[in-house]
């Protein structure tokens, strides 16, 4: 018989063994895994196959489940306009007014002149940076950092509760029955548990935090009774807790620019996440979608006097092709009737083929025409085509206007959006460096904390033979009672992040004072520039008005002398005629651009949308938005006044000017040619084609400049309503 040893050393053996087989196996299917699918390893398939499954889905081009198939709208059925294929569409008259308000209210998505048939198309290439009228929106409901809005901001400041409910039952073998309080050996030790935590968190306005607890643990177990009062129990508190930061993130303004410093996360959060901040953003959001706003209404009035001059330059080209028919037909009647003195052979080709140019060139004029209306219909968000033809009916401003430098100059300085931006963008990091400058301090937190403690054998219970058979009743009589009060010290050693922070914020708030430096500087060049257009276009278009006038003449005796006197020859009338022509293309064209360049020199001011009568504000909000503003409005007039608190907006960056300018009068100065009269700019009609030129004297234009801020506010319009019609000589 084998010793007891020896049967021991046999029982342990056997582990190894069966360890060592199983061991085996597992290496064996292992390496016959890694060798069938290891690299390099060459594997023979028992049938043929290709791979034109998988390049068929890597070519393959996916779009959305839900997008439903592309079909073009109603409204985009009738094709383009082209003079290959004219149609009898009604003509539409439009007024300037009336375009503005059509692209305003058909444009949620900002269209921008410059952009149409460009490859850097915003709608196209980057449509999430494409303006809009949501945008204000959006980053009022921002909840990311860097974009939270005002809302977001102030959740911050939201009550938080929180609530916890969790079981727990344990059964353990025990060995000793000493160490097991009273179970034998071989007993199991059970252990039922259950936690119920509750908290009410509130931030403060002011940096602190304070927190309403309730918590109750439950225990019971199979210890027997004599080693504790009752085998299941109940230990609850009622705390409150408090924290107050003293010094790095600590008061009201620290709290208003960035947060609550115990919500902040190092390095991520930084010092821009505030209400104030927030509020800061949307100001510059607004004044995002005011500029994309004054841009709008900048490229639709340019448009519209595009299509003007478009309509001028193909009635001019029309005119002319009717006056080289009329010459051809003349030519071919006198020398079909046997030819007459001054006129030769080579005169019929001569004028047939002047006739068939200013066609070719009418029509150029027309095709140009349908591609300005077209790009006028799409600034103002309308089809392509649909049964009607724009045509402008406001007549250009022919009145001259004279700015004052320095009115322009103070109003451009205080209205121009890009200056309000660049100014807000100043002010908040200014606040946001006021913040940054108290984290450079040591983080000093005030604590304390007070709870009521209580055990019972129920949480509720009606036996009042003992002071534990209810929880809840030990609370009611707060018998236990404890408390903590205390400093929390944090102190970073180095504070190189807060002291980079700080570096980084003065070296953003150099370059952006810098950059508001380089803006007005640039501004008052802008202005001057606009300035300068706007009396050269003026004196070209009087220059062109009186080159108009001698050009129209010229014809008309070059016509009695060539048909009738027989003193000039063909090719000099002909000659007159395109002159003529060129000059009504130039001084409508000059007139034109005299139009844009008022229009320019109110962009540059800062004054369009005010000499458009366009005002920016809010859609409409629910009943309920209304309700609550209300009964905001009735708290802030019931509050108490806190003088020396951070005000909600920056103090003003520009005195007002001076209310009233003294009138002044403007002569408008005579021609450079002494023979011939000078002419007022008169405003013509569509019909027209001839012009009489005015005698020398002439009346005074008044140019008023009542207040500053409405001075370009009425424009060109109360010039136009000023100005009367110069007389005219027979």
């Amino acid at each position: 018989m084998p010793s007891v040893d020896a049967s021991v050393a046999a029982v342990c053996r056997r582990p190894p063994l069966i360890f060592g087989v199983i061991a085996s196996l597992f290496f064996g299917l292992l390496f016959l895994v890694s060798g069938c699918a290891g690299p390099g390893r060459e594997v023979t398939w028992l049938s043929d196959a290709t791979l034109e499954h998988y390049r068929d889905r890597e070519l393959h081009i996916s779009n959305p489940v839900d997008s439903s198939p592309a079909r073009p709208r109603e409204s985009w059925k009738r094709p383009p306009r082209t003079i290959t294929a004219p149609t009898e569409d009604e003509i539409r008259d439009l007024s300037l007014a009336d375009a503005l308000k059509l692209a305003l209210e058909n444009n949620s998505v900002i269209r921008t002149r410059g952009g149409f048939l460009s490859p850097g198309n915003a709608v196209l290439s980057s449509p999430d940076r494409v303006a809009s009228i949501w945008d204000p929106a959006i980053q009022e409901s921002g909840v990311l950092f860097g974009g939270r809005g005002v809302t977001a901001a102030l959740a911050a400041f939201d009550p938080e509760f929180t609530t916890t409910m969790v079981w727990r039952r344990n059964e353990t073998p025990q060995n000793n029955a000493f160490l097991a309080g009273g179970i034998g050996s071989g007993g199991s030790l059970v252990g039922e548990m259950g936690d119920f935590t509750s908290m009410l968190r509130k931030q403060m306005g002011y940096g602190a935090s304070l927190s309403v607890g309730h918590d109750w643990s439950y225990f019971g177990s199979n210890i027997p009774s004599s080693y504790n009062l009752y085998n299941s129990t109940y230990t609850g508190n009622v705390n409150l807790r408090y924290r107050q930061p003293l010094l790095a993130g600590s008061g009201t303004e620290f709290t208003q620019i960035a947060g609550p410093v115990t919500q902040q996360f190092r390095g991520l959060s930084g010092v821009s996440q505030g209400v104030v901040i927030a509020r800061i953003n949307n100001d510059l959001t607004l004044s995002q979608f005011e500029q994309s706003a004054i841009n709008l209404v900048k490229d639709v009035e340019d448009q519209y006097w595009d299509l003007y001059l478009a309509y001028r330059k193909w009635d001019a080209a029309v005119m002319a092709r009717n006056s080289a028919q009329k010459s051809w037909r003349d030519t071919k009647v006198i020398l079909d009737g046997g030819g007459k003195e001054g006129f030769t052979n080579s005169d019929e080709p001569l004028a047939r083929d002047r006739y068939y140019q200013t066609r070719a060139q009418s029509e150029a004029a027309l095709a140009s025409l349908y591609r300005t209306e077209t790009a006028l219909r799409r600034l103002l968000g309308l089809p392509v085509s649909d049964g009607t033809v724009l045509r402008p009916s406001d007549e250009p401003v022919t009145a001259r206007f004279e700015p004052n430098w320095e009115a322009s100059l103070v109003e451009a300085l205080t209205h121009r959006v890009e200056l309000r931006r660049q100014r807000w963008s100043v002010q908040s990091l200014s606040l946001q460096l006021k913040a940054a400058q108290s984290l450079i301090r040591p983080r000093l937190d005030l604590v304390g904390g007070y709870q009521v403690n209580a055990l019972g054998d129920n949480l509720f219970s009606s036996d009042r033979s003992s002071p534990y058979s209810s929880g809840y009743r030990g609370l009611s009589h707060a018998d236990h009672t404890g408390w903590n009060l205390g400093f929390e010290f944090t102190l970073p050693l180095g504070m190189r992040s807060a002291n980079a922070q700080v570096k980084n914020l003065e070296l953003r708030l150099a370059k952006s004072r810098a950059v508001l430096d380089a803006q007005e500087s640039e501004i008052s060049h802008e202005l001057s520039d606009a300035i300068q257009q706007l009396a050269a276009q003026e004196a070209a278009t009087r220059s062109n008005l009186n080159r108009r006038a001698a050009a129209q003449e010229r014809v008309r005796q070059f016509e009695i002398e060539v048909f009738n006197a027989g003193t000039k020859t063909l090719d000099d009338l002909l000659r007159a005629q395109v002159s003529r022509a060129d000059a009504e293309v130039a001084y409508y064209t000059s007139l034109v651009a005299y139009n844009q360049a008022l229009a320019n020199l109110h962009f540059r001011t800062g004054g369009l949308l005010a000499v458009n009568n366009v005002q920016l504000a809010e859609s409409e909000w629910t009943p309920d938005a209304y309700r609550d503003a209300l009964r905001r409005a009735w708290q802030r007039s019931h509050g108490l006044s806190a003088d020396g608190l951070l005000e909600a907006q920056p103090t003003p960056f520009a005195s007002p000017g001076p209310l009233s300018q003294p009138e002044s009068a403007i002569e408008i100065p005579a021609v450079d040619d002494p023979p011939s009269p000078s002419t007022a700019i008169p405003i013509p009609e569509r019909s027209e084609s001839t012009v009489s030129p005015v005698d020398d004297s002439r009346e005074i234009v008044p140019s008023t400049f009542r207040k500053l801020t409405d001075r370009l506010g009425e424009g060109t319009r109360s010039l136009k309503g000023q100005s009367r019609d110069l007389p005219t000589t027979p």
